[in-house]
This record gives structure tokens, sequence and C-alpha cells, in this order.
């Protein structure tokens, strides 16, 4: 059985993603897969930026936050990210989270779901760019939802019908490449074992 992570990558307290998450898990979870999906919410996780030089105090706190985020990312065979864009970007805080991963997410698949004036679809480039140094095979097909014609008043989500197509393609390529990824670090390990 696979373990796919459902990353909330925004941390803003107004923030549309909880919604379009959700979304997509009971979307994931309605298909009957044979996987485990599993909601991670990056605002769980009071990550310091990297690099930053963390009082005195805190230093245990982050120390703990980046090893609970490491943790959980590891337990994962592969990555739905939710990923809002924010002038033309990904956000801040999903770029700093995934800069404190490497060997955690390597050789491991992910989906990109995105939203925004356009979708999210600049995010998703960005993205694409940092899974290529991380060593994730991000697939193919993104879900893409609008701030315009998705959400209501900009803020009450409510999804064109046609995304279930984008979603269950999405879904498709991440479980297969997932399960080919799984088999690679498995062998990968048994060699070296």
């Amino acid at each position: 059985m696979l373990n796919i992570g459902i990353i909330l990558g925004s941390v803003r307290e107004t923030r549309n993603g909880e919604a379009v998450t959700h979304w997509i898990h009971d979307f994931a979870e309605k298909r009957n897969d044979d996987v485990t999906y599993e909601i991670v919410d990056l605002a769980d996780y009071q990550l310091p930026l990297l690099g930053q030089v963390v009082p005195g105090t805190q230093v245990q706190e982050a120390e703990a936050s980046v090893k609970a985020w490491s943790e959980k990312m590891a337990s994962f065979d592969g990555y739905i990210i939710v990923a809002p864009e924010y002038n033309h970007a990904v956000g801040g805080a999903l770029k700093n989270a995934l800069d404190h991963l490497k060997p955690e997410v390597a050789n491991k698949a992910a989906g990109l779901v995105g939203y925004g004036s356009l979708g999210g679809t600049r995010a998703h480039e960005n993205l694409r760019l940092i899974f290529g140094e991380l060593q994730v095979a991000d697939v193919q097909t993104a879900v893409t939802f609008s701030l315009m014609t998705d959400f209501e008043n900009f803020s009450v989500f409510k999804p064109a019908d046609y995304h279930a197509d984008n979603a269950n393609k999405m879904l498709d390529q991440v479980i297969a490449w997932s399960g080919a990824l799984k088999q690679v670090r498995e062998n990968a390990e048994a060699v070296t074992n």
C-alpha cells in the first residue's frame, strides 16, 4: 500500500488552501485506490527560515519542528502539493519548508494542485524547478483552481465539475510513479545493505 501526503502549502490565517486540500483529499479517498492519503498542514510546523539564527531559548523548539517535518515527509511514498500562488510564484512558507528537505523526498513523486488568479500555474512552474533539485518526479497533469471562477467572492470554494477529470489523471500519475519509485528506493536499499 502506498502512503501519499497531501501537503497544505499555505500558512496564512485566511487561506483558501484548506478548502482545496479537503476537496482533493475527499476526491482521492472516494476513488478507493489501494492508497492511504493523509493531509499535512504546513501551519502545524513552526519551521524557522532556513539558516535563521534562532534565539537560545527557542533552539530546541525549532530543531524539534524541523525534525518532525522531516520525519513526516520521509514517511510518504509520494505527495500532492496544494500550492497557493503569491506574486507569480510559490508561497514563501512552502519554499522554506521544501528547503529543509532533500533525502527525505528524493526518488518520490509529486502531483500539483494550485489555486490563484491563474490557478496557481506559475507556482507549479516554480515547484517543478525545486523538485528537480530535490530529485522529486513531478507528474505532468495538474489541478488548477482559479480564484475568479472556482471561488465565490474569492473565498467560498465552489469548484467547477471539469476539475474532476484532471484530478483523476493527476492521481493516476502520482500513484503509478509513486509505486515505481518505491520499487527503485527498495532496490537501492537492498544493494546498499
